[in-house]
């Protein structure tokens, strides 16, 4: 699936703005109008934007109405309509008639619509479907009887149209797919493009232009594009070509026409290390989320361009999708911006019995004898690695997020999904899955099907609280009980952190202050640097970010070093005098 683009065969509608919106509260006749409707931004959350309480916390069904205007000329053409994603379910009408469902809150899906169009005025109505359970992704225990959720993971569930509606056009032949696959040893750069096309033509013409726009090498059809001195990509220089493909009759006219961007890049993970185009690569960053006031998890420009301006001051180089693929515009930006990323797909709550309250799971009951979310998992997997594949910002994929990786039939569960995954990547990417404290070095089944062991650990804050000599000991003596279980695989820490009040400060510097989360920091960089396998930190969280309510989220969760909206805590300052300096030290750890 292309990422919609103008070219000079394809025109591009877009279908964002304000639409009708109302939850369902009966039987609906997608024919018929809303009979009580609102109004609500798309893209957008919709609980971000209304102030009714009990709404904005309702799981169920709800309908978006629009309507659109469709030129008599452009019926001749064929016609696409195409969603960024909606969370969490989506069945889509058109004048009445269903075009399209879609599982998966993360991921764009679209479906030719011209049997369902009709000249001047078209009714377009979403149906939303946000309720998670025990097959879904994020994973939930769901009551249907009584309609009670549980949550089992620590976001809000923003519910809603979240990324860009747009209607496209082509000829009757069109690309609906273009991958970007090359071998390089990071001189000379060997591009082989893998296109699909549907309908009939003569051949194919490609181009690859310079970041100028300059043409580097032409091609036809199966011949190779060499890119004999390539300019790399590499992190905080984010270096891009452009390939250009062109599908032609044999007469030579122009039927369809499409440009992809692709940086040049290698990753690898060899003797504890992390490399980037040969060179050590330390990860400096955080785990983040698509949260914001009135967006909520809706696409967000500004908001986009903000954080990755405040990342580069900080001198961080990297982040984790942390739960769930990020807009497709935010993993384009991160390309331009060099900004290295982890993506993740969101498979977070895949622990029977865990939540942020800990929930006290039935006897007999565990992980994998309840859950049954591997299709969607897969499903998952496959939108997240075609959506993603060629991002050179892309270095590691993320299959879990702390998971219940320490029970049995964990192995069996995963075991197919890294195949799967190891599948579908030409580069050969490291995979990893993020690993939570009961899933300890003792107790884990899965780390060997990875590359990287990533841990989340909050010694001092869950564990410890406020004791950072005992969790200082403790942090240390894991790390070495993970090297001595998986001697041949770096370690990188992707979550660790404190809930901090802003503003709040004490002279003994107690728990919740901003000298606790300070001196928190500074405890985990001091054991970090005395080990050379390990290969990045990403602090627990960028920002504050809203959650569900509960008795230990006040306000949401408060362990971001930036307030919601993205005044600094004094850890600031401390992220800046490490990572702005002695970057070079911990890539080159004296073995």
């Amino acid at each position: 699936m292309l990422y919609p683009k103008m070219t000079a065969t394809r025109t591009l509608t877009t279908l964002d703005g304000m639409w009708q919106f109302q939850p369902e509260k009966h039987v609906q006749d997608p024919a018929e109008p809303l009979d009580n409707p609102t109004w609500v931004a798309v893209p957008g959350s919709f609980n971000s934007q209304l102030l009714d309480e009990e709404l904005n916390n309702s799981v169920g069904y709800f309908w978006y109405a629009t309507t659109f205007q469709m030129p008599l000329e452009q019926l001749k053409r064929k016609n696409f309509l195409r969603f960024g994603s909606v969370s969490h379910q989506a069945e889509v009408y058109l004048n009445g008639r269903l075009v399209m469902k879609h599982v998966g809150g993360f991921t764009p899906f679209e479906a030719n619509i011209d049997k369902y169009l009709k000249e001047g005025t078209n009714d377009l109505k979403v149906r939303v479907c946000n309720i998670l359970d025990d097959t879904t992704l994020p994973s939930a225990k769901y009551d249907r009887e009584s309609g009670k959720i549980t949550y089992r993971f620590d976001f809000f569930n923003f519910t809603g149209i979240h990324r860009p509606v747009r209607l496209y056009s082509t000829n009757e032949t069109y690309l609906t797919s273009v991958h970007v696959n090359y071998q390089t040893d990071l001189k000379q750069t060997v591009v082989t493009p893998q296109v699909k096309i549907n309908g009939a033509y003569d051949h194919c013409e490609y181009a690859i232009l310079d970041q100028n726009g300059k043409t580097v090498v032409k091609a036809k059809d199966d011949e190779k594009l060499l890119i004999s001195d390539t300019h790399l990509w590499q992190p905080n220089h984010g270096y891009l070509y452009q390939l250009v493909v062109d599908v032609m009759d044999e007469e030579g006219k122009l039927l369809d026409t499409y440009t992809k961007e692709f940086g040049v890049r290698t990753v690898k993970v060899t003797n504890n290390q992390f490399l980037i185009n040969d060179k050590p690569f330390y990860f400096q960053g955080f785990g983040k989320h698509e949260d914001f006031f009135a967006s909520g998890k809706g696409l967000n420009m500004p908001l986009i361009t903000l954080d990755h301006q405040i990342l580069k001051s900080l001198g961080a180089n990297s982040y984790r999708t942390s739960h769930y693929p990020y807009s497709e515009e935010q993993m384009q930006q991160a390309d331009r911006d060099g900004i290295v990323i982890i993506d993740e797909v969101p498979a977070v709550g895949l622990f029977v019995g865990f939540n942020v309250n800990v929930e006290i799971p039935q006897k007999g009951q565990t992980t994998w004898n309840t859950l049954k979310t591997a299709a969607n998992h897969e499903l998952a997997i496959k939108e997240m690695m075609e959506r993603d594949v060629d991002h050179p910002a892309v270095v590691m994929w993320s299959l879990a997020n702390e998971t219940a990786g320490h029970e049995d039939g964990a192995h069996d569960y995963y075991a197919p999904l890294v195949q799967l995954a190891r599948s579908l990547d030409p580069q050969h990417r490291p995979m990893t899955w993020i690993d939570i404290v009961m899933d300890s070095a003792e107790k884990d089944q899965i780390g060997d099907l990875f590359d990287v062991i990533c841990l989340n650990r909050y010694y001092g804050w869950y564990v410890a609280h406020g004791d950072l000599t005992t969790a200082g000991k403790m942090l240390t003596a894991e790390i070495k009980k993970w090297r001595e279980r998986y001697p041949e695989k770096p370690i990188m820490f992707t979550e660790f952190g404190a809930d901090t009040v802003p503003g709040m400060h004490t002279i003994n510097h107690s728990p919740y202050s901003e000298e606790y989360q300070t001196d928190f920091y500074q405890m985990y960089f001091e054991v970090f640097d005395q080990f050379d396998y390990i290969v990045g930190e990403q602090l627990w969280a960028f920002a504050d970010f809203q959650t569900s309510n509960s008795m230990i989220r006040v306000d949401g969760n408060l362990k971001g070093v930036f307030t919601r909206d993205r005044r600094p805590k004094q850890v600031v300052g401390l992220l800046k005098q490490r990572w702005l300096h002695n970057y070079d030290d911990r890539c080159h750890k004296v073995k």
